[in-house]
């Protein structure tokens, strides 16, 4: 299978006809129709539903295109990290993580460094847990924010000097705004938009869950996220209420929502992790290095 075919795949899939895919690519349609042909036949599975005017994707196309995108990926991250291996220190760091006040600490790392090494690019990654876990164990992202408790076995990791703390956004109109802090109780009746970090069982282990008590099953959650700027909406919308993290959702002066934090105080502590025996580039260990000169390490 060529480099280059996939390439061609990716393009016809994106373009959605074989015509589009042909005029971008600077080829002629017969020779693009024939490399996906021998393509499919390659891999003895049918890539496409072809009609007059489009291409539509079938399973096995859906899937390809997926494998396809991280190996593009991957080959064009191996050719910028080799390309900034020279006196001038550049390249490109890809970090990954969820919602959270502490990417101010990234980002002020960034800035620093941007000053001294104004050619290095940074890429940002937003996702949950497994989506972060799974690109950096792909090789896809250099360094990952997951929040505790998480599986660090299979990586190298600093403590961020940060906590993350959770309540619950809600309209300022509703009952519960009235209260300076939210407990269990006053989570059993109404409806809840849940985040699925906050649900999820990490070593026999939800901390939310170990909040909120015995009663925690009674809990009627209406809807789960795992961006926070979507579960705002909902509750804009009179949906529910959300718990979440601080900071994530505007709850300024200007917006409908506020923000009440749990009492007893829940907090989740953070880590910026990267693989286990995985060759950092230059510029992602220029960071690294600048990252522990900032905060302290465990």
């Amino acid at each position: 299978m060529e480099f280059r075919v996939l390439r061609y795949f990716l393009t016809v899939a994106r373009e959605g006809s074989i015509t589009g895919a042909a005029n971008f690519l600077n080829v002629t349609q017969p020779t693009l129709s024939r490399q996906l042909k021998d393509l499919e036949e390659e891999l003895g599975k049918k890539l496409f539903t072809r009609s007059s005017h489009s291409i539509i994707l079938t399973d096995e196309g859906m899937l390809l295109r997926k494998r396809a995108e991280e190996i593009v990926d991957m080959v064009d991250k191996v050719a910028e990290e080799f390309g900034s291996m020279e006196e001038t220190l550049k390249g490109d760091i890809y970090i990954g993580g969820g919602e959270t006040d502490a990417m101010k600490q990234i980002a002020r790392v960034v800035r620093d460094l941007q000053i001294r090494y104004p050619n290095i690019r940074y890429h940002l990654y937003s996702g949950n847990e497994d989506d972060v876990a799974e690109r950096l164990d792909k090789g896809l992202l250099d360094f990952g924010i997951l929040i505790q408790p998480a599986d660090l076995s299979k990586y190298n990791y600093l403590n961020m000097p940060a906590k993350d703390v959770w309540g619950v956004v809600m309209r300022k109109d509703s009952p519960l705004a009235s209260k300076d802090t939210i407990q269990a109780a006053d989570l059993l009746d109404v409806p809840l938009i849940c985040s699925r970090q906050a649900l999820k069982q990490t070593f026999s282990k939800n901390e939310f869950a170990d909040w909120f008590g015995e009663d925690f099953d009674k809990l009627n959650i209406i809807t789960t996220y795992n961006l926070a700027f979507n579960a705002a909406i909902m509750v804009e919308e009179g949906i529910g209420y959300a718990v979440t993290i601080d900071k994530i959702v505007n709850t300024s002066n200007d917006s409908n929502l506020c923000f009440r934090p749990l009492n007893p105080r829940l907090e989740s502590g953070l880590n910026i992790v990267w693989k286990k025996h995985q060759v950092l580039s230059a510029a992602a260990n220029m960071f690294l290095k600048e990252f522990q000169s900032k905060f302290s390490t465990v």
